[in-house]
């Protein structure tokens, strides 16, 4: 089994040869589903290439790099991250609210953003690259 880290959660699906996977699989972690026109969410459609089908497989790191959205994996490929589309980072910048998030405190106590709303919170990062 592989882990795929979507915006919204993780799951735990069976793939190869990169994101191969199942319909059923895919609709899971994105919440599109595979139709004749492509991949499906409510009436939008996405056209998927000849390239990005096979016989009830669907290659989810051609639809969602075609949606716009950042593919990464780690080095044995057991881990597979798609970030969100460009879209929907922009639609959140616009909106000027950080997405929730939890993370330990200083003294390691989780803290959920949401919880902390109305209140001046403080909010340093700091990456090593």
């Amino acid at each position: 089994m592989t882990i795929v880290l979507t915006p919204a959660a993780e799951h735990q699906v069976a793939v190869h040869d990169g994101l191969w996977m199942s319909p059923v699989d895919a609709e899971r972690v994105t919440g599109w589903t595979l139709k004749p026109e492509g991949m499906c969410r409510a009436a939008l459609c996405v056209p998927l290439p000849a390239s990005a089908l096979r016989p009830n497989e669907v290659d989810l790191a051609a639809f969602w790099t075609k949606l716009g959205g950042p593919v990464i994996a780690s080095d044995r490929h057991d881990v597979w991250a798609l970030g969100a589309p460009a879209g929907e980072r922009n639609a959140q910048l616009e909106g000027l609210e950080a997405p929730d998030f939890t993370l330990p405190d200083i003294d390691g106590v989780p803290r959920t953003l949401s919880q902390l709303r109305g209140r001046k919170v403080f909010l340093a990062t700091w990456a090593s690259w």
